[in-house]
């Protein structure tokens, strides 16, 4: 009589993909982008160490995935506050909020957009992505700063502001009661508004 063997235990091939990330993330939200090895990955994946290398390259490749998720993500978020409003500068100021609300809510996410030293070169995905999120929001700066190079340099002054908040915010640098999310949202939209204005008084 033919015995069957017992179906090893473990992450199917078809889920490989998404429990190395779903762990890359739990590591990253512990450690930071820096402060883990592909084969801890595996361990909480519950994977071999060699299982990684049916997708990702090295560690670099896998937080590269991830970090085109959190550019996509943030498209997503982005475009979605931009439709809430006709106004430029409102536009704007939603686009600053949405900035911080995405580095709160994935704050995993947000640190290997950002932080994870990801060089674009060997990452193009990574770069065009980026220029994506600058192609939508830049008409709308434009618009407000007459131009296009001074549209591309309040985006760039907005999102700056926006992106000093949510790590602020992240760090818990912010001081006292300002501390907290609601304020560092606020604070965008408010500084949004206030640079936007500066191009309207010309």
């Amino acid at each position: 009589m033919t015995v069957k063997r017992a179906r090893p235990s473990g992450v199917h091939h078809g889920d490989l993909r998404n429990a190395l990330e779903q762990a890359t993330l739990a590591l990253v939200g512990e450690k930071g982008p820096h402060g883990f090895t592909l084969a801890e990955a595996c361990r909480r994946a519950g994977v071999s160490v060699a299982a990684p290398y049916k997708h990702f390259a090295d560690r670099d490749a896998l937080l590269a995935s991830l970090a085109l998720r959190g550019y996509e993500e943030q498209r997503r978020r982005y475009r979605a506050a931009l439709a809430d409003h006709t106004d430029p500068t409102d536009q704007l100021a939603a686009f600053a909020t949405a900035y911080v609300r995405f580095a709160a809510d994935e704050s995993a996410l947000f640190a290997i957009t950002f932080l994870a030293d990801l060089n674009k070169e060997h990452h193009p995905a990574l770069a065009a992505a980026g220029a994506a999120l600058h192609d939508d929001l830049t008409p709308v700066t434009s618009q407000i700063a007459g131009g296009l190079e001074e549209g591309l340099d309040l985006l760039v002054q907005v999102a700056a502001a926006a992106h000093g908040l949510a790590l602020f915010h992240q760090e818990q640098l912010l001081p006292g009661a300002r501390n907290s999310r609601a304020w560092a949202e606020e604070q965008a939209a408010h500084t949004a508004r206030a640079l936007a204005a500066r191009y309207n008084a010309r």
